[in-house]
């Protein structure tokens, strides 16, 4: 469905990474539908309510947390990004040096002793990154982290009593409900829009991974290059995402936006921190979508879920009782529709965590507490 948007901005442009003295597009085919069709399943989920009467007080409690991020990329490594040789070793190839990368864009400060999480495609070419406080203090800032399949980041600057963001509950926020995108769009720093969010659990495919995990939050609140990284909040300055990417035919906003919700953000970063990676739980299941055919083969009593064809010996599924022709039909209460929203809640889940897979088994719905393995 997403073959024909010329071009579709993902994450990487928004850091505004200049090369050349331009900006970096990447570009992929994706449908008109993309930007035009309304939002599938996801349901209107309450009344919009009022417009706040100002939105005065969530920037201002956001604002001092949104940091201005440079990054750049040395010429030495520019070096070898560019002419690195097939026999391994550098050798130059072209007719002048290569122009090394620099790049702006936002972070959010998480923690009072200078942990800022933003997108990886921000820093993930950089030798140097400087970090512009709100207060106009700068610092160099290492990496801690980086996951390329969340597209998220976390580094670190040398300071204490640093305003840290509130953390909010992306799975509680409604469609219809309003949002302020914070952040540093054309180095214009602290700039805050508003807009509503438009739809959940968006599957785009554009981060340039395999096996990436995406379940965007998609909004209206305009957002440009630059404000990759910053933050997502509600009326009360909670955060709910970190804006990441922006459907756009010109490479500016264009009406949708994208951020990564914050509770997939806070089980990414945890592992950042504490290990420098992501530790990734299995289930350990081979699954397929429920259709007609499964429907009347197996004489399955349920439309929804995700039909287990078979257990991994000794994973996770098996060693919890999970068994084939099992529908896994909800996880911790959720609803599991199709194999996106399963990947994002095993995604979810720390390994060693108890979770409360609900299966159909016979025409009956039972809960199977599964701890997770490590899935590598």
């Amino acid at each position: 469905m997403l073959k024909n948007i010329i071009p579709f901005i993902i994450s990487g442009i928004l850091g505004g990474i200049i090369v050349l003295g331009g900006t970096r597009i990447l570009q992929k085919e994706k449908p008109a539908e993309m930007i035009s069709k309304p939002a599938a399943n996801v349901a209107y989920t309450g009344s919009v309510g009022s417009i706040p009467a100002s939105f005065a007080y969530a920037a201002e409690k956001t604002m001092p947390s949104v940091v201005h991020i440079r990054a750049k990329e040395s010429q030495q490594t520019a070096n070898k990004r560019m002419y690195r040789s097939p026999f391994g070793e550098d050798f130059f190839w072209g007719y002048g040096a290569p122009r090394a990368q620099e790049g702006t864009g936002s972070g959010v400060i998480i923690s009072p002793d200078g942990y800022i999480v933003t997108n990886n495609h921000v820093v993930d070419f950089a030798d140097y990154i400087e970090v512009t406080l709100h207060d106009d203090r700068k610092f160099k800032a290492t990496v801690v982290g980086r996951d390329p399949k969340s597209d998220l980041a976390v580094i670190k600057i040398d300071e204490d009593n640093l305003p840290a963001i509130q953390f909010g509950d992306s799975d509680n926020i409604k469609v219809g409900e309003w949002v302020l995108a914070v952040g540093n769009p054309f180095n214009l720093n602290s700039t805050v829009t508003a807009g509503i969010i438009s739809a959940k659990h968006r599957k785009l495919d554009v981060i340039p991974e395999k096996d990436a995990l995406e379940a965007f939050i998609q909004t209206d609140a305009a957002v440009n290059p630059g404000n990759s990284g910053g933050a997502l909040v509600d009326p009360e300055g909670k955060l709910v995402g970190l804006n990441s990417a922006i459907a756009s035919p010109t490479g500016s906003y264009a009406g949708y936006s994208f951020a990564i919700p914050v509770n997939l953000l806070r089980r990414i970063v945890d592992d950042l921190i504490q290990y420098g990676n992501v530790k990734k739980g299995a289930l350990g299941v081979l699954v397929n979508d429920i259709d007609e055919k499964l429907i009347s083969e197996h004489r399955l009593k349920v439309k929804e879920g995700m039909f287990v064809n078979d257990v991994v010996s000794g994973g996770s599924a098996q060693s919890a009782g999970i068994q084939p022709k099992d529908v896994i039909v909800a996880i911790e209460g959720k609803k599991i529709q199709n194999f996106d929203d399963l990947r994002e809640n095993i995604a979810l889940a720390k390994v060693g965590q108890v979770i409360n897979i609900t299966i159909n088994r016979n025409g009956q719905n039972k809960v199977m507490p599964v701890k997770l393995k490590s899935g590598g």
